[in-house]
């Protein structure tokens, strides 16, 4: 599904659904390096299952067009753009790493119009290291590489993630060379660093959040520890925390508990 957001070509992947107005919607938003196929699994369920899903590639990403945000703040702002596009009033949002501080500024410039707010792989600050931050802009492979390392907690998925055997550290670097690939002008990879590294609004966005909030957080998670979102977690007024036995990527790592995380929330009545 693609959709006109600031004079650009949002793309949105629906899980295979028509958009129906009368139905919940939910929005899902990646974090660096990664496009809407992160949430595979969760995408279709919830499509399958009473939920409009946009599951959205950032702009400048993929099959999206426009000009890639450069920080935090000016990618919530597309992200309730699109909600004006699709004429949602209200909305879920689901947002992984970077994506995870997207929808929480988001979710704190319009309160009013998210009804549930789930951060994934949350931390704040969201501090990259100079070294990471050095090595994505001038060797982007290099830097690759040690995230996927530092990201994942085993290299083969459940069945219902992925499928038997597949090779989740090979299929991350993949997809990472693949983003990096889709924008010729613009380093995606330190652009979406810096963004993480520079925002420094977390505590009070959190503050101005109403809705309840969800972090599903990884106990092995090395780029985002769980003792990272402490912070955060102080300030939600309505917060839960899932911690799962998996790492940086919940979503293939440990996709089960995950999704089981997810559902149960997004359907719970508020």
């Amino acid at each position: 599904m693609k959709l006109l957001v600031n004079n650009a070509s949002l793309y949105c992947y629906t899980g295979g659904k028509t958009f129906e107005a009368t139905k919940p919607t939910v929005v899902m938003i990646h974090g660096v390096l990664n496009d809407h196929s992160v949430w595979i699994l969760q995408s279709r369920y919830l499509a399958n299952h009473g939920w409009n899903v946009l599951a959205l590639d950032l702009p400048g990403h993929c099959r999206s067009g426009g000009v890639p945000a450069t920080t935090v703040q000016e990618a919530a702002d597309w992200v309730l753009a699109l909600l004006d596009a699709v004429g949602v009033a209200q909305c879920a949002l689901v947002g992984h790493s970077f994506g995870s501080l997207v929808a929480l500024e988001a979710a704190a410039r319009a309160p009013d119009r998210i009804s549930q707010l789930v951060l994934v792989g949350c931390a704040y600050p969201m501090q990259v290291s100079p070294a990471l931050l050095e090595a994505s802009l001038h060797d982007p492979m290099k830097a690759l590489e040690t995230v996927n390392v530092f990201s994942r907690s085993t290299l083969a998925p459940p069945p219902s993630a992925l499928g038997p055997g597949t090779w989740i550290y090979g299929a991350s670097i993949a997809l990472g060379k693949h983003v990096l690939a889709s924008n010729k002008d613009i380093n995606l990879f330190h652009t979406g660093f810096v963004a993480c590294d520079s925002y420094r609004n977390g505590e009070a966005a959190m503050k101005k959040v109403t809705c309840p909030t969800l972090f599903i957080l990884g106990e092995m998670d090395q780029m985002t520890p769980p003792k990272a979102a402490k912070r955060l977690i102080a300030e939600a007024k309505h917060g839960k925390v899932v911690m799962l036995l998996g790492g940086h990527h919940q979503m293939t790592e440990t996709p089960e508990p995950m999704l089981k995380a997810l559902v149960d929330f997004l359907n719970t009545k508020q």
